[in-house]
């Protein structure tokens, strides 16, 4: 027994119509029945892997061209067309799927991912209320996080978008999009900008170490000088806060400041706090500085410096049509040695009561035209001519008071008689300053002094007594005493505070 299919011995198959010597051969040359199958017999018809000839020889075929859509592979497999394994119901893959095509799992409701969804298309995981990101949101349409339909973060979300795209805008475009028929690719876009670099980061402040200035006065001053300039310990109290006075005077000044001078007492110094104003303001600012004399009693302001001219005020204003630029102007002024100029009054007094109030609004209109700041001293009267176009043009009063009693009440009579004429906003804006023309203020208590003019002006200053000033002869500022020099800084300042203001009020009219 060899498994396989054999005749019994002495019995032979015979072909109809075969020769004997046909008929001859040996029992086991393997002749087969041309009705059967090859080595396996299969039911239904001749098939097999390989097809044979009626000799019992392998017949090569060639490959079909067209295979029957009906007809199976290489294994027969009944009830329809399928692969290997035979599958129910209709085409499949290697498993079966019921209820239409699907992928290797299958997926009730429609078509779908490796994980089923229900509801409508969707992500890896379900999300309940229409489209979104990853993450669920409940509310409304957003991106990972919860937006405000109106306020957001650094995307503005429009309604009914999703993700963190920023929504266009009708008629708006942001960098990074491209606008409607422009060409390019659109730029990248960054959830923060990078903060830019101030132009302050390049400032000399900020890239020059900035070291100790150096004293300017007291022992600090001898113990720099004396080490060499080796040993600087910086400025003290008393320098930084005459460095803060000099920044206040040169508070910038748009268009000419006119101060007034006045009081109706003599001999209290109001010539001389003039002068030393003036030559305050003209040492430090850059600006031009000149002081009028207005004195229709032959006034002393042109003593008070080095006399360059015999011209007056009368002068200028006969020429005033011929004046075109400053070097014409600086022919008819007196210049001191602090950059002060100074248009002397006429020494005739019969000539100079004629100097009326057109007068001084013209000579005030031409000065304004070339200098900054105009200092006008006025007469000791109150009721001249001149006089009334000095208060209506005039930005600042200072009123000037001695220490003495009697020299108080002129300065209060002064205030007075302002506002009952109409000037009482002028007071308000007034300094009030405290000179002392002797050594020794007596018993006369100057804090109560200062006190009742602070109640009616805007600031009240002290210049102490000086040798200098008491000399009467010209007044250079090297030769003051540095208290005097210090008030003077001050007074200066406190004027000076009311540029801004001016400038205010000017634009105002």
């Amino acid at each position: 027994m060899t498994g396989r299919y054999e005749e019994p011995e002495g019995r032979q198959w015979q072909q109809p119509g075969a020769t004997p010597a046909q008929q001859s051969e040996p029992a086991g040359a393997g002749r087969v029945d041309p009705s059967a199958s090859g080595r396996h017999q299969v039911a239904g018809g001749p098939s097999g892997p390989h097809p044979v000839d009626p000799t019992g020889r392998p017949v090569e075929q060639p490959a079909p061209l067209y295979a029957d859509p009906s007809s199976s592979g290489q294994y027969q497999v009944g009830g329809g067309a399928s692969g290997p394994y035979p599958v129910g119901g209709g085409a499949s893959g290697p498993y079966q799927v019921s209820g239409g095509a699907s992928g290797p799992y299958q997926v009730s409701g429609g078509a779908s991912g490796p994980y089923p969804v229900g509801g409508g298309p969707s992500g890896p995981y379900p999300v309940s209320g229409g489209p979104s990101g990853p993450h669920q949101v409940a509310g409304g349409p957003s991106g990972p996080y919860p937006v405000d339909p109106h306020a957001s973060g650094p995307y503005y979300v429009e309604q009914h978008a999703s993700g963190p795209q920023q929504a266009a805008q009708p008629g708006y475009y942001q960098q990074g999009m491209v606008q409607p028929g422009a060409t390019g690719a659109p730029a990248a876009q960054h959830p923060q900008q990078a903060a830019r670099p101030n132009q302050q980061d390049l400032s000399s402040s900020q890239l020059i170490k900035q070291g100790k200035r150096p004293p300017q006065s007291g022992w600090r001053r001898a113990l720099y000088l004396a080490s060499g300039r080796t040993i600087n310990l910086g400025e003290s109290a008393a320098d930084l806060h005459r460095r803060e006075l000099i920044a206040r005077i040169n508070q910038p000044l748009h268009g000419c400041y006119k101060i007034a001078m006045l009081s109706l007492k003599g001999g209290v110094g109001k010539t001389t706090t003039t002068t030393t104003l003036g030559s305050t303001f003209s040492s430090l600012r850059g600006d031009r500085v000149i002081a009028v004399d207005a004195n229709p009693d032959r006034g002393t302001l042109a003593q008070k410096i080095p006399l360059e001219t015999t011209a007056t005020v009368r002068h200028l204003l006969r020429d005033a049509s011929r004046v075109r630029k400053y070097s014409d102007i600086r022919a008819y002024t007196s210049q001191g040695p602090s950059r002060l100029e100074v248009l002397a009054s006429e020494q005739d007094p019969a000539v100079s009561e004629a100097f009326s109030e057109q007068d001084y609004r013209r000579t005030v209109e031409l000065l304004e035209h070339f200098y900054n700041i105009v200092l006008t001293d006025c007469g000791t009267g109150l009721m001249h001519s001149a006089m009334k176009g000095v208060l209506e043009l005039a930005d600042s009063l200072v009123i000037v008071s001695s220490g003495s009693v009697d020299g108080a009440r002129s300065a209060s009579a002064t205030l007075d008689w302002l506002d009952a004429h109409g000037y009482r906003e002028l007071v308000s804006r007034s300094v009030a300053v405290i000179n002392s023309v002797r050594p020794g203020s007596g018993k006369v208590d100057l804090d109560k002094l200062a006190q009742h003019f602070a109640a009616r002006c805007r600031a009240v200053c002290r210049i102490p007594f000086d040798p200098h000033l008491e000399e009467g002869a010209e007044i250079e500022l090297d030769r003051l005493a540095p208290a005097t020099r210090l008030a003077l800084l001050e007074l200066a300042a406190t004027v000076a505070d009311d540029f801004p203001h001016a400038s205010a009020r000017g634009r105002a009219q």
